[in-house]
């Protein structure tokens, strides 16, 4: 999914000074005092297929960390016999890996999140769509205190979902089972085509766009922060929406970018970004990293 860039925006001055800082764009009204301010540090190309659909940093028990990518080639066959055909943007907590899938059926009545523990043991937690609830799997998100777990659906949404957390939290079943949506995080300014999230904090999230519109925020492809109110607790919430960015869109290959994962390091402030380069160069997807203060 690709954003474009005004003449204007904040991409395009990034593409022009990798110091340059992410302002606070945000459409008018929408000024928000603690609004993060991301600065491009850097950025790394990977091949589509292992890393095109997320990203998360994995924190082990003995201290090492790994920046873990996804892409359709990290679907396993056994899932992808079983019509588990789309990976989203994972995230990591505790060591634990959570995936998002999505099936591929004609007529999709579930979306299913898959758990990997610190031993490599999975489990499976299948959820069962509830009235009016899109199959789109794009994303996990989980909270800082491992407890609860953010996702999303595809399209104009004013609203995220929030399920407990597979496996961490103690209401959920021990080796994969159901799971039950259990609140929603009502958003104050309506978001479109949201592929990834993560929290920043206990409080706040940032979330990538793939939205070329600007019919809801001004720029394309927008980075938007989600500020709530408390931390979660499960419960229905609301939040306030901010656009923060949007992503650099530089190839040589002209055609339509796809902006992809998020993943937000806390132990070194690191932001890192993901957007598939367009036409021919589709193989390629590139990873900008930011520092947040």
């Amino acid at each position: 999914m690709s954003l474009s860039v005004r003449p204007r925006s904040l991409a395009r001055v990034l593409a022009l000074s990798a110091t340059a800082c992410l302002a606070m764009t945000a459409v008018a009204g929408q000024a928000h005092a603690d609004t993060s301010v991301l600065t491009l540090t850097g950025s790394s190309t990977q091949g589509t297929l292992g890393a095109g659909e997320g990203v998360t940093t994995v924190h082990a028990s003995n201290g090492s960390d790994t920046v873990l990518y996804r892409g359709v080639a990290s679907i396993p066959l056994s899932l992808l016999v079983a019509n588990w055909s789309h990976i989203g943007d994972p995230d990591s907590a505790a060591g634990y890996v959570f995936d998002a899938y999505q099936s591929g059926a004609s007529s999709p009545t579930s979306k299913m999140f898959r758990v990997t523990t610190p031993s490599g043991a999975t489990y499976q937690y299948t959820h069962t769509l509830v009235a009016g609830e899109l199959y789109n799997n794009s994303f996990d998100a989980v909270s800082p205190d491992t407890q609860w777990m953010v996702a999303g659906e595809w399209g104009t949404m004013d609203h995220l979902q929030i399920y407990p957390t597979p496996l961490l939290n103690p209401a959920t079943p021990r080796t994969g089972g159901n799971l039950p949506l259990s609140g929603l995080i009502h958003l104050d300014h309506a978001v479109n085509d949201i592929q990834g999230c993560d929290f920043t904090t206990a409080t706040q999230l940032l979330c990538v766009s793939d939205d070329d519109s600007r019919s809801l925020f001004p720029d394309q492809k927008p980075i938007l922060e989600v500020d709530l109110p408390s931390q979660l607790t499960g419960m229905d919430t609301t939040a306030h929406v901010t656009e923060v960015g949007s992503i650099p869109q530089q190839s040589i290959c002209s055609g339509t970018f796809e902006g992809e994962g998020i993943d937000y390091d806390p132990s070194t402030a690191t932001v890192r970004v993901e957007i598939i380069q367009p036409g021919v160069c589709e193989v390629a997807t590139t990873v900008y990293t930011y520092h947040r203060s």
